[in-house]
């Protein structure tokens, strides 16, 4: 692993935690029942948020699958990474090129305690882990920068991060920092929560996260587009996550034709 972790990460459990309900709407087994319990209460608000959560998840691999086939890319920062849910993002693109090179990052503990399973890429290429807050884009950096080259181009992968981060609390200056560090030819992956399809169903989402002391922001598509400033938009543009790209899936189940309150981009650096 890069970085500095805690031998024995301290994992509360008696307080839902978003990586958690996040894994159980995926079927997952890392989490509790507080998580579970928050996560069915969110469903009966709203019954497509585990809908949504795969949606993201597809969304991601779609995303990952476009740019190591497509555009020669083959290293990718995926901050923010979760809870590991195979296949994971280094699988899918070293599936594409096996020498391609990966760099996590994530600042909790409940991912560090399952770190292991985000190592295990090819023999060719790179696979790591850096423990570290993505509000602090130039440690994210300086670390990442020791396995991935930043003169190269670069995948910057921001999946359902930046609705855990509000304007105020430098979301803008995050992605900036991080985009204006990498090459010409660099990607912007990002996707986020948006209240545009269901505003009643995710206010009261909101609430319920609130209530448990998470920030959780969601943002209109205008207000999305902010963060692709100096960037040009992949085809088919910001859109639900569920519209993305479609003619890449694989694997991926019907998950209906109601709404799924994310979108979803990929912005190339010129």
């Amino acid at each position: 692993m890069t970085g500095t972790q805690p031998a024995h990460p301290q994992i509360d459990t008696t307080r839902p935690h978003p990586a958690r309900v996040y894994d159980w709407y995926l079927g997952g087994k890392d989490n509790y029942p507080v998580d579970e319990e928050l996560g069915r209460q969110i469903a009966a608000i709203d019954d497509g948020a585990p809908r949504a959560a795969r949606a993201n998840r597809w969304f991601m691999q779609r995303a990952t699958r476009h740019l190591a086939r497509e555009t020669g890319i083959r290293q990718f920062l995926d901050i923010g990474t979760g809870i590991p849910t195979e296949p994971n993002l280094h699988q899918i693109a070293q599936r594409v090129a096996p020498a391609t090179r990966v760099v996590y990052v994530d600042n909790d503990p409940i991912v560090l305690a399952h770190a292991g399973a985000l190592l295990r890429g090819t023999p060719e290429g790179a696979t790591e882990y850096v423990q570290a807050d993505a509000r602090d884009p130039r440690g994210i950096l300086e670390q990442a920068g020791r396995v991935l080259d930043l003169d190269r181009p670069v995948a910057l992968s921001l999946i359902a991060l930046l609705h855990f981060i509000a304007d105020e609390d430098g979301a803008h200056d995050l992605v900036g920092t991080l985009v204006d560090a990498l090459a010409p030819g660099s990607c912007l992956v990002l996707s986020a929560m948006t209240a545009d399809f269901e505003p009643e169903n995710v206010r009261r989402g909101i609430d319920l996260y609130t209530a448990q002391g998470v920030t959780l922001v969601a943002r209109s598509r205008v207000e999305l587009a902010t963060f692709f400033t100096g960037l040009d938009l992949m085809d088919p543009g910001i859109v639900s996550v569920a519209d993305w790209r479609t003619d890449l899936a694989e694997d991926e189940s019907d998950i209906g034709p109601e709404p799924v309150s994310l979108y979803g981009a990929v912005g190339v650096k010129p």
